[in-house]
């Protein structure tokens, strides 16, 4: 069963940036792909950005191409979301999931942090 805690959300202007982390436990986490995922208010939740298990690749969805950088870190426990050049599109609940390989589903999420940018 693994475990993830957010944290490193908050309210920032537009153009600011924000680094949110991610604390990973309970399995082997070399095994898994952790991502970002965020959902606004009367929005679905979607996709941000996910690396792969090993860290050599990474995914990100088209909106935030250029501005945000996920990495995980040499134990595999921690993963990070950069978010530069915040756009007023950009706030919603940030969510943390990891899922075990090539498996298709997310199996494993966070509680969630707030990212609030003001204009």
């Amino acid at each position: 069963q693994v475990q993830l805690v957010e944290s490193g959300g908050g309210s920032v202007q537009a153009g600011g940036s924000l680094r949110l982390s991610c604390g990973a436990s309970g399995g082997a986490l070399a095994n898994y792909v952790l991502g970002w995922f965020r959902q606004a208010p009367g929005k679905e939740r979607e996709f941000v950005a996910a690396i792969l298990y090993g860290a050599t690749s990474t995914a990100y969805a088209d909106s935030v191409k250029g501005r945000f950088t996920i990495s995980r870190n040499a134990a595999w426990n921690t993963v990070s979301l950069q978010m530069n050049s915040l756009k007023p599109e950009d706030p919603a609940v940030y969510y943390c999931a990891a899922k075990f390989r090539s498996t298709s589903n997310y199996a494993y999420w966070g509680q969630g942090t707030q990212v609030t940018v003001s204009s």
